[in-house]
């Protein structure tokens, strides 16, 4: 089994409590938080195969580049002390772990099923039903449709969806972050959060699939040159 079963609990489990507790400290805590939510990842991908760990280096170093940009810099959403908070990169790789764990627990056709009827759904509510409107999450569904039909992952990406979908909605309903009305410069409306946050997080996944052989290729490179120097 590439991840352990029990990681679909305690990946959520985790930042659920993770998320409760930050709404309630300072900047000095939360920072502290950020520490042990890096041991903890750290301890989630130690016994793990290399491939795996390469993938979780590679969700955590795509989704931090889109968090800056995103948040810190186009401002298309803000946490709650207007700042990134530690916690977050490595959250990122502990949401990816349980998004594979959970592809591995259901079975592919039904949670595939689940993932591109809830991303559609949630998708044309934005656009008819719900109270704030949401035309650049319901763009980014098709990316995640696509990914779907097509990938030979497209398990992991269901089952990373879920996740994602369940603490988007978690994270905001208690105020961690909340989303613009609308995205800065261009006047889309978004809602908080959007649909597409959960597609949008694929494109996470996809690259670190993408990157993660060659990490372990190069790793094994390096480790090879330096053996013999080091005898």
């Amino acid at each position: 089994m590439i991840v352990p079963r029990w990681y679909v609990v305690a990946g959520p489990a985790y930042i659920a409590a993770l998320l409760a507790v930050d709404t309630q400290v300072s900047l000095g805590v939360q920072l502290a938080l950020g520490a042990v939510t890096w041991l903890v990842l750290v301890a989630a991908i130690w016994p793990l195969a290399a491939i795996v760990r390469a993938q979780v280096i590679g969700v955590v170093l795509f989704a931090t580049v889109a968090e800056v940009t995103g948040s810190l810099i186009w401002g298309v959403y803000r946490y709650r002390l207007h700042n990134l908070p530690l916690f977050i990169p490595p959250a990122h790789g502990l949401v990816y772990l349980s998004g594979v764990a959970l592809a591995a627990v259901i079975p592919a056709r039904p949670l595939v099923a689940v993932a591109a009827v809830g991303s559609i759904g949630w998708g044309l509510a934005g656009i008819t039903m719900l109270p704030r409107l949401d035309v650049a999450g319901a763009m980014c569904v098709p990316l995640l449709i696509a990914f779907l039909w097509r990938s030979r992952f497209r398990a992991t990406y269901a089952g990373v969806f879920v996740v994602v979908a369940a603490l988007e909605l978690y994270g905001t309903s208690i105020g961690v972050w909340r989303w613009a009305t609308s995205l800065p410069g261009l006047g889309i409306a978004q809602g908080n959060p959007p649909s597409g946050v959960a597609s949008g997080y694929v494109w996470f996944d996809v690259m670190a699939l993408l990157v993660a052989p060659w990490l372990v290729a190069g790793t094994r490179t390096v480790r090879a040159r330096l053996t013999p120097a080091a005898a």
